[in-house]
C-alpha cells in the first residue's frame, strides 16, 4: 500500500496523528508520499521538515514534491520567473507573508528548490496540482472534460492530487472519445478508445483544526481506502 497524503502546512501535530494512524494499518505500507504543502503560515515549518526528512530508522522515508506553499516561498525568495509574491499577498496579507518569509531558513529553501514537481509510477502520476500548474485546484465539480486532458498529457490512468484539499474519488467510465477538426478544405476526425480514469483528492492534514485526512492505495490492485483521523 502507498500513504498520500499532502498539506501538511507546518502543523506538526496533524502530522504526527497521521503517521500514527498509517503505520497501526494491517497491511504493509510501501511508500508515503507526500504532495506538496508541507509549509504554510506556521512557526513549526522547519520542524515538520525536519521530521520528514529524518524520520526514526523504523519508519520509511516520505516522497514530497512541490506543493502552491513551496512554490510561493521560492517566489518570495526570487527562485522563480514570477517577480513579485502577488498572489499570495492577495490571498494572505502582508502580515502572513512575513511570517512564511521569517519561518524558513535559507538550508530549508534548498530543501524545497529541489523538490520535484511530481511523480509518475506504474500508471499513477502523484501531484500536487494536475499536470497544467502547481496551482491548479481540481475538484468533484471540475468538468469531465478537463479531468480528461489532465490525464491525457502525462499518459496515465490514475491522478492524485492535493491542490484542492478535499478527499475523494472522480471516477472516468470507459468509452471512446471522437473529435472532429474542419478547416476550410476538409474535414478530418480521430476516434480513440478510453480506458476507465480516475483523479483522486488526497485530503488535507493540516488546515482542518483536529481533523487530518489522506489516502490509502494498493498500486498492484487498485484498492484504495480514503481516511479521516482525528487529533
Amino acid at each position: 500500500m502507498w500513504a498520500i497524503l499532502s498539506g501538511i502546512e507546518g502543523n506538526l501535530k496533524a502530522y504526527e496523528a497521521v503517521l500514527k494512524d498509517i503505520y497501526q494499518q494491517t497491511q504493509t505500507i510501501e511508500d508515503i508520499y507526500i504532495l506538496g504543502d508541507v509549509v504554510g503560515i506556521s512557526l513549526q515549518n522547519e520542524r515538520v521538515i525536519e521530521r520528514i526528512t529524518n524520520p526514526p530508522s523504523d519508519e520509511l522515508i516520505p516522497h514530497v514534491c512541490r506543493g502552491w506553499w513551496e512554490e510561493q516561498c521560492l517566489i518570495l525568495h526570487g527562485l522563480t520567473s514570477t517577480a513579485d509574491p502577488m498572489e499570495l499577498i492577495d490571498q494572505f496579507g502582508v502580515d502572513a507573508t512575513k511570517k512564511l518569509w521569517d519561518s524558513i531558513s535559507r538550508e530549508v529553501m534548498d530543501w524545497l528548490q529541489k523538490l520535484d514537481f511530481g511523480f509518475v509510477e506504474f500508471d499513477c502520476l502523484l501531484i500536487h496540482g494536475s499536470t497544467v500548474s502547481v496551482g491548479e485546484m481540481l475538484t468533484p465539480d471540475t468538468s469531465p472534460w478537463v479531468m480528461l486532458d489532465r490525464l491525457q498529457r502525462m499518459n496515465v490512468n490514475y491522478m492524485f492530487s492535493g491542490r484542492s484539499g478535499l478527499l475523494y474519488e472522480y471516477r472516468l467510465e470507459q468509452g471512446n472519445l471522437t473529435s472532429q477538426v474542419m478547416t476550410l478544405d476538409d474535414q478530418s476526425s480521430y476516434s480513440k478508445d478510453v480506458k476507465e480514469k480516475k483523479i483522486i483528492g488526497v485530503g488535507n492534514v493540516g488546515k482542518v483544526p483536529h481533523q487530518a485526512s489522506y489516502v490509502l492505495y494498493s498500486p498492484y490492485n487498485g484498492q484504495l481506502m480514503l481516511k479521516t483521523v482525528g487529533y
